[in-house]
């Protein structure tokens, strides 16, 4: 069994609410939401973070944020906007170890955001 706690949801081991899934990624809300809507869009094959990421990864990158897309049409904040954030390392605010970007949306958001 995998330590890593998104690799866990992905492979069905640990509950969380799916927003969206298919044979290479999944979206599912944060337990710990910071907006109205907050859910994580992650890759289900472990990359710790996106400086992991190889040239010949560009078309999952390009599926997540497509993704995102998707999902921030579902959650029906796509034309009042979102903000989708990758956090890279600890000083960037990663705290789990595998590759998720936020989409946020809801309310307005602020700038600069941290």
């Amino acid at each position: 069994m995998s330590t890593c706690l998104f690799c866990q949801i992905a492979e069905g081991q640990l509950n969380a609410k799916k927003v969206f899934e298919d044979d290479r990624c999944l979206a599912f809300d944060d337990v710990n939401p910071q907006a109205p809507v907050h859910t994580l869009v992650i890759p289900k094959r472990h990359v710790s973070s996106l400086n992991e990421f190889q040239a010949n990864d560009t078309e999952l990158l390009g599926h997540l944020l497509q993704t995102c897309r998707q999902v921030a049409k579902e959650k029906g904040v796509a034309d009042s906007g979102y903000r989708t954030v990758i956090n890279t390392g600890h000083e960037a605010g990663q705290t789990v170890f595998h590759v998720h970007v936020h989409v946020l949306g809801g309310r307005t958001c602020q700038w600069p955001p941290g």
